[in-house]
């Protein structure tokens, strides 16, 4: 096959940057999700034209342009407001300890905003026992379900509930259970990126280096 020629190369890039800057536009304005953003995204620039599938940017660009984001228009609260979700993630965290609770998602990876809710992932005997243990605690929930991190075919089932909060409004969290053996081989993570969820131990870790990142610059 010849090789595609500069030009075609260079428009795809810029259609890609262009898609990613607005879907992550729309993740820290509006909370949309990455997939539902990025076809929004295509959409507004490009119309019911088919595109190419290399136009499309993958999730990991799109994190790199809502961090930036963040940074030029939410640099006063986004922080604040990251902090405050990270407390409640581990304190819930600690509350569902004995299913191995592990965080992901935007408030792992320190792009949550005014919209994001609490993500964490269990790893239990069965969905049975954690609600019964939630029930037991007279915590209401509503039962759905999300695709499996592994293929995003399989489905698991995912309980939702809200949080309540001294002095502010709840917050709502979302607890997708998977079996105990899908935590085999979880962990792995790209050299230089971090990994896609972390236990209590190591959201711990993170948000000591951000205060003591906060502190430096101060």
């Amino acid at each position: 096959m010849l090789p595609m020629p500069d030009f075609f190369t260079s428009e795809t890039e810029r259609l890609r940057s262009e898609i990613a800057i607005a879907a992550a536009r729309m993740i820290a304005e509006e909370g949309a999700d990455y997939g539902s953003a990025k076809r929004r995204a295509q959409k507004q620039l490009l119309g019911n034209q088919k595109v190419r599938g290399e136009i499309m940017p993958d999730n990991e660009q799109i994190e790199e342009e809502v961090r930036i984001y963040n940074q030029l228009f939410f640099a006063d609260t986004q922080p604040v407001r990251l902090r405050h979700l990270r407390q409640v993630a581990l304190k819930l965290m600690q509350d569902l300890q004995q299913f191995n609770p592990y965080i992901t998602g935007a408030v792992w990876n320190g792009t949550a905003g005014a919209h994001s809710d609490v993500h964490l992932q269990l790893f239990a005997s069965s969905a049975k026992e954690v609600e019964i243990f939630l029930l037991n605690r007279n915590v209401n929930f509503e039962v759905g379900e999300t695709p499996h991190f592994r293929n995003g075919r399989d489905m698991v089932e995912t309980l939702s509930m809200l949080l309540p909060q001294p002095g502010s409004a709840p917050e709502l969290a979302h607890l997708a259970i998977y079996d105990e053996d899908d935590l085999r081989g979880s962990l792995r993570s790209v050299a230089g990126r971090r990994a896609e969820r972390g236990d209590a131990r190591a959201l711990l870790q993170v948000m000591d280096e951000d205060n003591n990142s906060e502190s430096t610059d101060q």
